[in-house]
């Protein structure tokens, strides 16, 4: 319902108006003045504003206006004993919901605030469905054009057309769960919960219950009915995340609830069954867990019907500046401009391996974001473990030679080498190495004409990435 500031010198119109409003379910506050009006507009914001056009110290007009100057999502509705059909629209092309003449059919003013009550309860959806969307599409999107990552996104694609089990294997921090969600979202099943259970971070006597649910009194500290995570995800996916953790009991019922679709909850007999397709994950080689004796083979093969191997960040440098893009946009506030990064700490990204990949790249950004208070980010607002790690030899040899020579030479040299380090990271890619330098691409070129350094031409799918 709204919240509606009533402006009228009439009492006993106001005191209708109110009464009515009120029993419409609208919360309603009164001013007998402009002057008033003006006072309760200072202490809060409201949703609509109904006002006498000729009112007492300050009129109603100059009450819409600065409604309309200082709140601009609050409607006005105005009122007047006296038509005046060339006020009437003038104050409509400026913004007024609504010019009603006294006396009036007050079901007509109540008909205008249910108008703006439903209009504002969209807006609000349509808001809310925005932000959702947004979340979603940040947690389904892999960024990267390496073949490597085009890859895995043109197999996840293919794969969400079906409901076989899927397994996403890769280095912590490559984003298995980003690959899981974006395999539900192109499926049948993206209306359906997807629902995700990190395996090595429940208690081994509890992981179980979390699954499959229990009843009252199962177990010491069941207080009361519970149902688990299959049932959570009825009808959409279940993400078992480090699937490698599941200790042997749970892995015998999965492998149950995989062959049969069905589970008994703790503490009964009773039998239910689900709909739910498992996309698991791990970091660990299960063929080798299996030897050891720590995972069933026979729970293998059934959630290995499809594998989708993910690199680590270090097997994919050209992806590199498209991801710190995709950070930095993600931390930068709203509104504010984005942050360049400095040559030097260019380098030392560039040559970094980030041992805990796309996640800790966007760790990393994040640090260096707050240090740097939205300004150029320097090597001094890196992480420690990035900035520490030394220059390859081969960019470090024009500085630490046994000889001085003139600085200009020492810069060229330098230079020229690093230059041939950021095209090999950028797989011999202008764009790609220009936007890693931090520099544009005719600056590139330039300094690849005096260096005597040549690239591959570009393809058009190249020259456009970066635009």
């Amino acid at each position: 319902m709204l919240d509606i500031l009533l402006v009228d010198d009439e009492p006993e119109l106001r005191e209708l108006l109110e009464e009515q409003l009120r029993e419409a379910g609208h919360q309603v506050q009164t001013a007998t003045d402009g002057a008033e009006g003006m006072d309760q507009l200072q202490r809060r914001v409201f949703d609509l504003v109904i006002c006498d056009v000729r009112l007492p110290v300050v009129d109603g007009l100059t009450l819409f206006r600065r409604v309309r100057k200082e709140m601009p999502s609050t409607e006005v509705i105005l009122m007047t004993a006296y038509a005046d059909v060339a006020q009437a629209v003038s104050a409509l092309k400026e913004g007024a919901y609504d010019y009603l003449t006294k006396p009036f059919d007050v079901d007509e003013l109540l008909l205008q605030a249910r108008r703006i009550n439903e209009t504002r309860a969209l807006r609000r959806e349509l808001e809310k469905a925005r932000g959702e969307l947004s979340d979603r599409s940040a947690e389904t999107t892999l960024i990267g054009e390496s073949p490597a990552i085009r890859r895995v996104i043109e197999m996840s694609k293919m794969v969400a057309q079906s409901d076989a089990p899927v397994l996403i294997t890769g280095d912590s921090g490559t984003g298995k769960e980003v690959v899981a969600r974006l395999i539900h979202e192109k499926s049948a099943r993206r209306d359906k919960p997807f629902v995700a259970v990190n395996c090595g971070a429940l208690a081994e006597n509890l992981i179980e219950a979390e699954l499959f649910g229990h009843e009252r009194g199962a177990f010491t500290g069941a207080v009361k009915k519970r149902d688990g995570r299959f049932k959570a995800a009825d009808g959409g996916v279940l993400f078992l995340d480090e699937i490698a953790e599941l200790p042997a009991a749970a892995q015998a019922k999965l492998l149950r609830v995989l062959q049969e679709g069905t589970f008994e909850p703790l503490g009964t007999n009773t039998a239910i069954q689900v709909d739910v397709r498992i996309i698991s994950a791990t970091h660990r080689n299960l063929l080798e867990r299996i030897k050891a004796g720590l995972f069933r083979e026979d729970l293998f093969y059934r959630v290995n019907v499809i594998e989708i191997q993910l690199p680590p960040l270090r097997e994919r440098p050209a992806d590199l500046p498209l991801l710190l893009r995709h950070f930095i946009q993600r931390f930068t506030a709203p509104g504010a401009a984005f942050p360049r990064i400095s040559p030097a700490a260019w380098a030392s990204l560039i040559q970094y391996d980030f041992p805990g990949n796309v996640r800790e790249l966007s760790h990393a950004v994040q640090h260096a974001m707050v240090l740097s208070g939205g300004q150029e980010i320097d090597l001094q607002h890196l992480p420690p473990s990035i900035v520490d790690t030394k220059l390859p030899a081969s960019l470090t040899a024009a500085v630490e030679g046994t000889a001085i020579r003139p600085l200009h030479l020492a810069i060229r040299e330098f230079e020229h080498q690093y230059l041939q380090h950021a095209l090999k990271a950028a797989d011999g890619k202008r764009n790609r190495t220009a936007a890693m330098l931090g520099i544009s691409r005719k600056t590139l070129w330039e300094k690849l004409r005096h260096s005597g350094l040549d690239a591959p031409a570009e393809s058009e799918s190249d020259e456009n990435d970066l635009s």
